[in-house]
């Protein structure tokens, strides 16, 4: 069999995918995203090019040359690159391939089918929501930014949305609702309750923090960046303000709307027993306390990430592993295992924390 090494990938463009079925509805800001993710591939004549990519979790299309498919059981089709089958995934046909040649050189392209299927899903979804007059839905169709950022291919494959159940999508963006913000307007004040989960859909956001009673600028918020997670999922207060730094919108999700249908989704919540299984199996303890906290009472092995440091933490530790993560009630672990959980790391939460373990000792 004469079948050539794959050779180094090469970039896709945009418009090579515009023309593939699934994906001339897509907008281009969904196809730039998968661009970045998918391949392109070069074979000879003669090859069998699909011969590399038996049981592959990507679709392969062919973008140009002509291609002899040979099923089992017998039947032939030669496809030809761009046009008619060719615009259809080669190895994802009803009738399972054999084998294939290539009658003349090729070029292919491979993309996740994960991917591709999460991407056509919410867009699928969010398009029949939008016309029901969801105000999130229409700004999703409406503008690219909201794409790229909290409806970003990551968030929606290792973000805040992966867990999200796709019968949920609908629900979720219909709850939201739209409001309109002035320069200089208070958003979320430190210290206040937890009331709502906002996104920016235009416009720029300021956040700061009293620091030895003196304000210190954090970071600036722009479309389709998100903020006011983290007293919600805590049920704590506010630890920063957010101030219009220019006019715009935002998006907004309650807080009962928010536990229902992002909050709960993303916390698996576990018993101590069930969480010392999981770390005798390589899952680490997560401590989320203050290091004096974490020094008095520490489980054993446990990694100490206090709650106001999670963010940073997210290039320190590693993405691969299970972290079960834990504090003295359960108050401020849920609010750091939803921050990591929306960032893509596989956690879980010691329900009830160390008080509930019979360890803990200390205010949570």
């Amino acid at each position: 069999m004469n079948t050539q090494a794959r050779p180094p990938a090469q970039r896709v463009t945009p418009e090579q995918l515009s023309g593939l079925a699934l994906l001339g509805g897509m907008s281009a800001q969904r196809l730039r995203e998968l661009a970045d993710i998918a391949a392109l591939e070069r074979a000879a004549r003669g090859s069998d090019p699909l011969a590399a990519h038996k049981g592959a979790s990507h679709s392969v299309f062919l973008l140009r040359g002509e291609i002899l498919l040979m099923y089992e059981g017998g039947g032939t089709l030669v496809v030809v690159g761009g046009m008619g089958d060719g615009c259809h995934a080669l190895n994802r046909r009803a009738a399972k391939i054999a084998r294939s040649k290539a009658i003349s050189d090729l070029e292919l392209l491979t993309v996740e089918d994960e991917a591709l299927d999460i991407l056509v899903t919410f867009d699928q979804v969010a398009a029949g929501d939008a016309a029901s007059g969801s105000a999130m839905a229409q700004a999703v169709r409406g503008d690219a930014r909201l794409v790229s950022g909290i409806f970003s291919l990551a968030n929606l494959r290792h973000g805040i949305f992966a867990r999200l159940p796709a019968a949920r999508i609908e629900g979720m963006l219909a709850r939201f609702e739209r409001i309109g913000a002035k320069r200089g307007e208070v958003i979320i004040r430190e210290g206040d309750e937890g009331d709502y989960y906002y996104v920016v859909e235009s416009g720029r956001c300021q956040v700061e923090r009293l620091v030895g009673g003196v304000k210190v600028a954090l970071a600036e918020l722009r479309s389709g960046e998100a903020f006011g997670e983290e007293a919600l999922a805590s049920e704590a207060r506010r630890n920063a303000t957010v101030i219009m730094a220019t006019d715009g919108k935002l998006l907004r999700l309650g807080k009962q709307d928010f536990h229902e249908i992002l909050g709960e989704p993303l916390l698996q919540r576990v018993s101590y027993r069930e969480g010392l299984e999981r770390v005798r199996r390589g899952a680490a303890w997560l401590d989320v306390r203050y290091p004096s906290e974490y020094r008095y009472d520490r489980l054993p092995g446990a990694l100490n990430v206090p709650l106001n440091e999670v963010r940073n933490s997210y290039s320190v530790l590693d993405r691969a592993r299970e972290y079960v993560v834990y504090c003295q009630s359960g108050r401020r672990s849920s609010a750091a295992a939803f921050l990591f959980a929306q960032n893509g790391f596989n956690v879980c939460l010691l329900e009830g924390g160390l008080w509930a373990s019979g360890r803990g000792r200390q205010v949570a």
